[in-house]
């Protein structure tokens, strides 16, 4: 049978981290219910109540894919939840720093326009709110003892949330740069270096055999008869034989052999520090890999897959396109010959 799906990797998303954020503050509401009553600030204890009702609302728009709508609970929660902290115990309490939180959040959660726009806004709002504590006086204040301790309690969650954005940002960044350069040297069907990044590779290794002169193989291998499967089978199935057959080959070679997709149905081979004769066997234990495969089309019927490869050894004088069309010749005369078969160069 064929091999399954290839796996594919999950990029990291901004909603998942927004469901994780509206997760822990719910919980930080949860704990600001309990220390205001205590404090004797009834009003911003049953805020919290309000607040956390928004917050698990949110979440379950993320849930559903209402990203809209759970981006203007989260945004009127924190707006309206700062603001009447400061007006109520007043500017050091720290309320206002989880504002702060969003300027990250704006750029990756909008479009650019909006993203200023909403940037420019909440700018306005923080300072409008600064500069209002400048004339009045907070209106439920609350022992100095006590503000030094919301103070302190909201810093730390800021610093840590901070944190946490800050590392969700990195690996976000990191993962994509991880994925184009994989797209940029990989062939996305077959996960077999690309053309262009395999000529990169194999020229730096045809610079060490020039300075070794250690022996470097080269395998270019065909699957027979490959137009015929895509006619009779589909392209669907055509491609599934191309990332099995490129999973045999790579499953054949050495850690340190370079393999890749060189166009079509066929593959290139460089085998550092191998022989002609060597790598002829090579070749030949991919073919026989894909004689003892158990090749079915999606509705049952059997196909049969063979490759023909053609073999060259690199040589003082040589560069890498001439190595490579002395084993290009070699394949067509495997061809010719039948198929289903290795051949060497002709020396």
């Amino acid at each position: 049978m064929f091999a399954g799906e290839p796996i594919r990797e999950r990029r990291p998303q901004f909603w998942q981290v927004a469901k994780r954020c509206c997760q822990i503050a719910a919980t930080v509401d949860v704990a600001f219910f309990f220390l205001f009553h205590l404090l004797g600030s009834p009003i911003l204890a049953w805020v919290n109540v309000l607040s956390v009702t928004m917050y698990v609302v949110a979440y379950r728009a993320l849930g559903r894919k209402q990203n809209g709508l759970a981006i203007t609970l989260i945004w009127s929660e924190v707006i309206i939840h700062a603001g009447l902290g400061v007006v109520l115990i007043g500017w050091d309490s720290g309320f206002h720093y989880y504002l702060l939180i969003f300027i990250p959040a704006l750029f990756v959660s909008m479009r650019l326009q909006g993203a200023v726009v909403a940037l420019a806004g909440l700018w306005g709002y923080y300072v409008a709110l600064y500069l209002l504590m400048w004339f009045i006086e907070p209106l439920q204040p609350i022992a100095p003892g006590a503000l030094l301790g919301v103070f302190l309690f909201n810093l730390s969650v800021v610093f840590a949330m901070f944190s946490y954005l800050s590392f969700f940002y990195l690996t976000m960044v990191t993962s994509a740069n991880r994925k184009l350069r994989r797209m940029a040297t990989t062939d996305s069907l077959t996960g077999l270096f690309n053309r262009r990044h395999m000529t990169y590779l194999v020229e730096k290794e045809l610079a060490r055999f020039q300075r070794n002169g250690h022996p470097v193989a080269f395998l270019v291998l065909d699957i027979d008869h490959f137009k015929a499967i895509n006619d009779e089978h589909g392209h669907e199935t055509g491609d599934r034989v191309l990332e099995d057959v490129a999973d045999i080959i790579r499953a054949q070679f050495r850690t340190q052999d370079l393999t890749a997709r060189w166009g079509g149905e066929e593959f290139l081979a460089v085998l550092p520090d191998t022989g002609l004769h060597r790598a002829q066997a090579s070749a030949e234990r991919v073919r026989q890999a894909l004689l003892a495969h158990d090749w079915l089309a999606p509705n049952g019927d059997s196909i049969d897959i063979t490759i023909s490869a053609g073999v060259s050894e690199f040589r003082g004088d040589d560069d890498l396109n001439s190595a490579i069309n002395r084993a290009d010749r070699a394949l067509y005369r495997s061809k010719e010959l039948g198929r289903n078969r290795v051949e060497l160069e002709v020396v």
